[in-house]
C-alpha cells in the first residue's frame, strides 16, 4: 500500500477569525482591574489596547531616570520593577517594588512633568506602556471613555494624597512623642535626620 504525502493547505474559511490572543485578553483583564480603566466598556478597552506599546527590559535596566520627561503609564505584564529616589548626595531610597499587574508612572498621563524618581527592572520584565500623546488622542476621539479614564487617574492621586497625609500625621505624632519623652527624661532631643 502506498502512503500519500500530507499537504498543508491554509484556508481563511477554517481560520479562527474571532480568537482573542492570550496576551490581548490578559492585558484587557489587567486593565479592567486598574482604577483609571475599571469602568470602561469592553469596546473601549479594545480601543485602548490598540494604543498600548510593549517593551522588554533586562534585569538592571533603567526604564526611566529621575528627571526624565514623564511620557507614559507602565503596566507590568511580567517581572518586578523598583522605584528608587536618588538624593543630591547620591543616597538611594526605594519607594516601591512592583510586580505583575501593578502599574506606575500614571501622573505623567496628567501633567507630563519630569519623573520624580527612577524605575529600574529588578528582574527581566515585560511592560505595556500607554504613552501620553496616544492617550490624549484616545480621549479626544472617545470623550466619554476619556472622562472616565481621567476621573480614574484623579481617584488614584486623591487616594495617594490622603495616605500621604496620614503618614505625615503619624510621623509628626511620633516626633512629638519622642520630644515629649526626652523633655521629661532629661535626655537630649534626637533630630529625625
Amino acid at each position: 500500500m502506498q502512503e500519500t504525502e500530507n499537504k498543508i493547505i491554509h484556508s481563511s474559511f477554517w481560520a479562527n477569525l474571532f480568537k482573542v490572543t492570550p496576551e490581548k485578553d490578559e492585558l484587557i483583564h489587567i486593565l479592567k482591574e486598574m482604577p483609571p480603566f475599571v469602568e470602561l466598556s469592553r469596546s473601549d478597552l479594545n480601543k485602548l489596547v490598540e494604543i498600548i506599546h510593549h517593551r522588554d527590559y533586562v534585569k538592571g535596566e533603567y526604564i526611566f531616570y529621575q528627571g526624565d520627561p514623564g511620557i507614559g503609564l507602565y503596566i507590568i505584564r511580567s517581572g518586578e520593577v523598583e522605584i528608587e529616589y536618588k538624593t543630591e548626595l547620591n543616597h538611594r531610597y526605594t519607594f516601591a517594588m512592583f510586580g505583575k499587574a501593578d502599574f506606575f508612572g500614571e501622573l505623567a498621563l496628567l501633567d507630563g512633568a519630569k519623573r520624580s524618581a527612577s524605575a529600574v527592572a529588578k528582574t527581566d520584565c515585560k511592560l505595556a506602556i500607554v504613552f501620553k500623546p496616544d492617550l490624549d488622542e484616545f480621549v479626544y476621539k472617545n470623550p466619554r471613555a476619556g472622562t472616565t479614564v481621567i476621573s480614574g487617574l484623579s481617584k488614584i492621586i486623591i487616594t495617594r494624597l490622603r495616605n500621604l497625609n496620614f503618614e505625615y500625621l503619624k510621623l509628626q505624632e511620633s516626633i512629638t512623642n519622642k520630644e515629649y519623652k526626652n523633655e521629661y527624661t532629661g535626655k537630649e532631643n534626637i533630630s529625625p535626620d
